[in-house]
């Protein structure tokens, strides 16, 4: 889950992909939902687009392969039959300004977290997308993933993984997918830790259903040992 409230026209600063129509706050984007990438057009112009969270292989047989697809491992993306295809030739950037994990506490339930940039700034996970072409009603499906790594010094304590984070330096190094992907395993690693923070969230973003500015409020789930960061 993530959150992406960042005003539009901060986004198209960042991004220069041109106007982000349909652009509302969300803070708990879900697999299974429609989000907005930025990704490469024909002219090798950034364009953005609304994916399902969720990739979809273009050999796949049935799109429900997309609830297992949410991310991709940068150790195995580049080799991973489910990957490898988008990971040489359609990356994407996928604006966020926060994501969540759930701590595991002795004898009690997950505690949420809530993980942004010290200085609030908008980042950009990387991404994969595709097209999927083999629904019943004919309609392509494009759809997407996020690529993780393993967490760094501020994320360990939460969970053992987090989303490779893109510098904005990096953005047009990631999004020039031409087959050759030895540049882009080099921007596969945890983001740096000095630069983000990390504080405890309620129950309430434990609900996909829940889209709120609740869902960002500090907090702490009731029960279980006490917070181990």
């Amino acid at each position: 889950r993530y959150s992406l409230t960042t005003p539009e026209q901060a986004l198209v600063g960042l991004f220069e992909a041109g106007p982000l129509d349909g652009h509302v706050a969300r803070f708990n984007a879900a697999p299974g939902q429609l989000l907005p990438v930025v990704r490469l057009d024909a002219d090798g112009g950034r364009q953005w687009a609304w994916l399902r969270w969720g990739l979809v292989p273009s050999w796949a047989k049935d799109i429900a392969i997309g609830a297992r697809l949410i991310n991709a491992r940068a150790e195995t993306v580049a080799e991973k039959p489910s990957f490898r295809d988008a990971y040489r030739r359609r990356r994407c950037l996928i604006p966020a300004d926060g994501f969540y994990e759930w701590q595991k506490r002795p004898g009690g339930p997950k505690q949420p977290y809530l993980i942004t940039l010290k200085d609030q700034r908008p980042i950009a996970f990387a991404g994969l997308w595709e097209c999927w072409n083999k629904a019943p009603d004919g309609r392509p499906v494009q759809t997407c993933a996020i690529i993780t790594t393993e967490a760094n010094d501020l994320l360990r304590p939460i969970h053992g993984r987090m989303p490779v984070i893109l510098d904005a330096a990096d953005h047009d190094a990631w999004l020039d997918a031409d087959g050759h992907d030895g540049a882009a395993a080099a921007l596969l690693r945890p983001y740096s830790s000095a630069d983000m923070r990390a504080g405890p969230v309620g129950a309430y973003v434990n609900s996909a259903r829940n889209d709120d500015p609740k869902c960002v409020e500090p907090g702490q789930v009731e029960g279980g040992d006490r917070l181990l960061l």
